[in-house]
């Protein structure tokens, strides 16, 4: 892991707007999904998860940070294809994430959903979708849920650059204005909508304020910053949860692998994606954080990575040693109409 420049010494950093235990906490859940995404990697390139694969490595500040701020037993999220790092933020367990994605009978699809298409009712997390942009009418739908039930609930909506230009998030933007429901957008602009830059995609490149025709406020967030998606987080949870409509929060990020596992990248050079890591990768950001001000020693870190490690190895093994799933559950979760 790379490491940023520290503080010039002599000169001791500004306190954080987070206490240790915020910071230990970040920290590890970041480095969770970093790991977790690494080993699936590995996992890919063995030939063990087929069909699409799309890592989060880099981007972890963002559902991380939202998740803190969230109402864990209330609001409910809803995402892409790019939803590994979501799924483990919202308390799923590795294990059997693991093992949807090697296609094994203990996923969380049973393995028949795979990467893109996971879900958990339990944890609130209701995918996981492969159609770019699908994910937001059905967060909006899922807003509309919670409003007509007045369960005080709040849907994150999870999308990002290149679904921001698709026609049914503009269409969803308007429902949701109209009724003021309870959604908040949050927009993954890491910079590449499959391998094209969002500067030769979009016209108007503040893809947050893209709502302002509909009324929906927007605001654009340090994406590689946990504790500035925070506190972004909830200010916008607040809004939306106290009646006063949808919000969009643009959070600037990156991501350092391709598009997909098959993708080479070659649209960009090593030389942005180092600069990136060396300068705004969102675990060092925390890690130097938790070092400058005595939150924790070296030692102790190294321990949570070793921690954090061998829960992401123990989840490969029980992945390949479950079961495929029984031929039988073709028949299993279909409309038969007779």
């Amino acid at each position: 892991m790379a490491t940023t420049a520290k503080t010039k010494p002599g000169k001791r950093a500004a306190k954080p707007k987070a206490t240790a235990e915020e910071l230990n906490h970040f920290y590890r859940e970041m480095l969770m999904i970093r790991r977790f995404e690494e080993k699936a990697g590995q996992l890919y390139g063995m030939g063990l998860i087929q069909g699409f694969c799309h890592l989060y490595i880099g981007q972890e500040a963002v559902i991380v940070g939202m998740q803190a701020a969230a109402d864990t037993e209330k609001d409910s999220v809803v995402t892409s294809y790019r939803d590994h790092g979501h799924m483990l933020a919202c308390g799923m367990d590795p294990k059997g994430v693991m093992a949807e994605l090697t296609g094994r009978a203990s996923g969380y699809s049973r393995g028949k959903g795979g990467s893109m298409h996971m879900f958990s009712r339990e944890k609130r997390f209701f995918g996981g979708h492969g159609i770019v942009a699908a994910q937001v009418p059905i967060g909006t739908g899922l807003a509309f849920a919670h409003r007509y039930k007045e369960d005080g609930g709040v849907c994150m909506t999870y999308y990002g650059d290149g679904a921001a230009n698709q026609g049914q998030v503009f269409e969803s933007f308007n429902m949701a204005a109209l009724w003021k429901l309870p959604v908040v957008y949050v927009l993954e602009n890491n910079r590449y909508g499959m391998g094209t830059s969002v500067a030769r995609a979009a016209a108007n490149q503040e893809l947050y304020k893209r709502g302002t025709a509909f009324g929906i406020p927007g605001e654009e967030v340090d994406g590689m910053d946990v504790v500035a998606v925070r506190d972004a987080a909830k200010k916008a949870l607040d809004s939306v949860r106290s009646g006063k409509g949808p919000q969009i929060l643009g959070m600037l990020t990156y991501r350092y692998r391709g598009h997909s596992m098959s993708d080479p990248a070659k649209y960009r050079t090593r030389e942005e994606v180092s600069k990136v890591r060396a300068e705004q990768d969102p675990i060092d950001r925390v890690r130097n954080m938790l070092m400058e001000h005595d939150y924790a020693t070296e030692d102790q870190l190294k321990k949570v990575d070793a921690e954090i490690k061998a829960i992401v190895t123990e989840a490969a093994e029980f992945a390949q040693q479950s079961p495929e799933p029984d031929p039988s559950e073709l028949y299993t979760d279909i409309l038969i109409e007779t």
